[in-house]
């Protein structure tokens, strides 16, 4: 069970890029741009966004999912579903807010390369500040093309 069980958050975890991309895209860029437009239109005098309620409509599933394989024994392979999304949000948190939008100021001066085509990508959809015309809505896997741009930057 427990194999499975590590097997079943390692997946949780990869199919959340999938989520996060699919919500980004069409929740956040569509539906309730509303919360989510003040995170292309920093005020810089605030350090909460109501881009940050996501944080709590994407922990609903984990919660739920705990108390679920916690309280239904058939069910308890949804405590490593749970384990999963709660790694990737955790993941999420640090090279989102703490790496990309140095919310916390640590991890500022990073020269890997994967972190830097992360970056990179991220700017590209910032540079966007409407709904539309978005791109690059995943956190961790990003267009190859940004990791080619890395390494042809480090290399001049």
């Amino acid at each position: 069970m427990i194999l499975i069980g590590i097997i079943t958050a390692a997946a949780t975890f990869v199919a959340m890029e999938g989520v996060a991309w699919l919500a980004h895209r069409y929740i956040m860029h569509g539906f309730l741009w509303s919360l989510h437009e003040d995170h292309h239109r920093k005020d810089p005098s605030s350090f909460l966004e109501k881009n940050d309620y996501f944080f709590v409509i994407f922990a609903v599933p984990a919660i739920l999912a705990f108390a679920v394989g916690t309280y239904i024994p058939a069910a308890r392979l949804l405590l490593f579903v749970a384990s999963g999304i709660t790694v990737y949000g955790i993941a999420y948190f640090f090279v989102h807010d703490v790496f990309i939008h140095q919310r916390l100021r640590f991890l500022r001066q990073s020269d890997n390369f994967y972190l830097r085509a992360i970056r990179k990508a991220h700017k590209m959809h910032h540079k966007h500040l409407g709904k539309e015309d978005g791109e690059c809505f995943g956190m961790l896997l990003v267009p190859f093309r940004y990791f080619r741009e890395t390494l042809k930057a480090k290399t001049k």
